[in-house]
């Protein structure tokens, strides 16, 4: 018998744009997690000849940079943070969130109203100078990377969950839950989680490429942890020899580019199968 689960899961698996992102997101996380294997020195050891040109020596595939690192190693490994903090961040941001929205949306009234303020002055404020202000002040590290992104993500995901809750917080299969006496914890968990998931779900393949994205600008600013390779420190090592050695900026651009459109190309892919109809009418 097909559940509504299974015909989403067969819908996104007939999408081949959906299932080539995923394909890609697979192998770059195979990748990172065979990082310490493949490449198990320090990426950031500078240990051969400065400026080798990809395919000039077949020990660097991808070449070298202009200190003598190996490139590929560091888009492998670089690979690992930046999927590292896309994920972690934008899985703190999706729970907070679901926390703010869905006790907002839920019980209504004066903790609504409080709740709304606070996600409204998380909302005035510039997002990305937000976010460059709380790595700032603290030290630059993954941890820290990941609690600053997902702090100014959540606010999205607070009011898309609140939309929700208040849209069926009157069923009838919310009111038979609260007639047999079960809690508001129960009745969120249960029942209204379940039917705000499929939504959820999409946000947080978007909510992923954003945060890879604002993790490498972070690092092409400097901001990013001086003690781990990533996409955007590569790209901000590399940008005085743009001229000379384009590679250095163009290996791991591209490296984000795709991450980014796989990222995207899943997130479609999931809008259409939880929503049949509107992919329907797009056609």
């Amino acid at each position: 018998m097909s559940t509504p689960r299974n015909a989403a899961l067969q819908r996104f698996l007939r999408n081949p744009t959906a299932v080539a992102g995923l394909l890609f997101l697979l192998a770059v996380a195979a990748l990172a997690v065979l990082a310490p294997v493949l490449y198990p020195g320090d990426p950031l050891a500078m240990d051969a000849d400065a400026l080798l040109w990809p395919g000039q020596d077949w020990h660097y595939p991808l070449g070298t940079d202009a200190m003598g690192r190996d490139m590929m190693a560091g888009i492998v490994h670089g690979g690992r943070v930046s999927l590292q903090v896309g994920l972690l961040a934008s899985l703190f941001g999706v729970l907070l969130g679901l926390s703010i929205g869905a006790l907002a949306g839920y019980f209504g009234g004066r903790i609504d109203y409080g709740l709304q303020r606070l996600i409204e002055i998380f909302q005035t404020m510039p997002g990305f100078v937000l976010l460059v202000a709380l790595v700032a002040i603290a030290q630059p590290s993954v941890p820290t990377l990941i609690f600053a992104i997902g702090i100014i993500s959540w606010p999205t995901v607070a009011r898309l969950v609140r939309a929700e809750v208040r849209s069926i917080r009157e069923r009838e299969y919310i009111l038979a839950a609260r007639s047999v006496g079960y809690t508001h914890l129960r009745i969120i968990v249960c029942e209204v989680l379940p039917n705000i998931l499929p939504t959820l779900i999409v946000t947080a393949s978007i909510m992923v490429a954003s945060a890879v994205l604002m993790e490498s600008a972070l690092s092409f600013m400097g901001l990013g942890d001086p003690n781990q390779v990533s996409w955007g420190s590569m790209i901000g090592s590399g940008r005085e020899q743009i001229r000379s050695a384009w590679y250095l900026t163009a290996i791991p651009g591209l490296a984000i580019l795709f991450t980014v459109l796989a990222f995207n190309l899943i997130g479609d892919g999931l809008t259409d199968a939880f929503n049949p109809a509107q992919a329907q009418g797009r056609k």
